[in-house]
C-alpha cells in the first residue's frame, strides 16, 4: 500500500495548463465536500465572497502572468458558483480578511464597490463569520501567507509559483495556531461593517 503524501507540491505551470476552469471546478469540488472550513486572506477577498467582475479581474492576472489558455469564463463561473453554499447543508465558513484585502483594486473602481458592498451584505448570511484584521491591529502572531483550513484535516496554500495541499498532522496544528492567533486581532459585525463602509466612501 502507498502512503499518501503528507504535502502535495504543484507548480501552476502544470496545473493551470488547460485553464482556469478545471482548477476552480476542481476547487469547486473540495468545497462542497467540506463542512467546516476556515480562511485566512492577507491582501485578497476570499474567492467564495467573490462576485463575477472581481473573481474575472483576478483570474486575468493569473492568465497574464502564467501564459495560460484564457478560459476566465469558466473559471469565473465555478468560483462564483461556490457562494450559493454558504449556509447550506449545515456547513460553516469563519473567513478573517486582512483589511489590505479590503483596499487593494482589482478591475478598477466600480467593480471594488460592488465587491465591497457584496462583502458588507455577507456579513448578514447564516453560516458565514466574517472577521476583518484591522491593518493598525496589534497582532497576537505571525501574518504569514494566506491559507485555508478544511475540515481540520488539509491545508491548502497558494504562492505565486505554486499550489501547496498539507495533510501532515503536525503542519495542519501550525495552521492552526496561527488561525486562533490571528482572529484575536480580527473585529466582527458592526466594526467590520465600519471598515467596509469607510473603504467604499474612500472609493474614487
Amino acid at each position: 500500500m502507498t502512503t499518501p503524501q503528507a504535502r502535495v507540491h504543484e507548480a501552476w505551470s502544470t496545473v493551470l495548463r488547460n485553464g482556469t476552469g478545471p482548477v476552480q471546478d476542481g476547487f469547486l469540488g473540495l468545497v462542497q465536500r467540506t463542512k467546516d472550513s476556515r480562511h485566512y486572506c492577507a491582501e485578497l477577498v476570499w474567492g467564495n465572497l467573490q462576485t463575477a467582475d472581481y473573481a474575472r479581474a483576478v483570474l486575468q492576472r493569473v492568465v497574464n502572468f502564467h501564459g495560460v489558455p484564457d478560459d476566465i469564463e469558466a473559471g469565473v463561473a465555478a468560483r462564483t458558483a461556490r457562494a450559493a453554499l454558504i449556509g447550506r447543508d449545515g456547513r460553516s465558513y469563519h473567513t478573517l480578511l486582512g483589511e489590505q484585502a479590503l483596499r487593494a483594486r482589482f478591475g478598477g473602481v466600480e467593480v471594488m464597490r460592488g465587491q465591497l458592498a457584496h462583502l458588507l451584505a455577507a456579513t448578514e448570511r447564516a453560516g458565514l463569520l466574517l472577521g476583518i484584521i484591522p491593518s493598525r491591529a496589534e497582532l497576537a502572531g505571525l501574518p504569514g501567507h494566506s491559507f485555508g483550513i478544511f475540515d481540520g484535516k488539509l491545508v491548502h496554500v497558494e504562492t505565486i509559483a505554486s499550489g501547496l495541499d498539507i495533510t501532515d498532522e503536525a503542519d495542519l496544528a501550525v495552521y492552526e495556531k496561527a488561525f486562533a492567533l490571528l482572529q484575536r486581532s480580527a473585529v466582527y459585525g458592526d466594526a467590520a461593517r465600519d471598515l467596509i463602509r469607510e473603504e467604499l466612501a474612500a472609493l474614487r
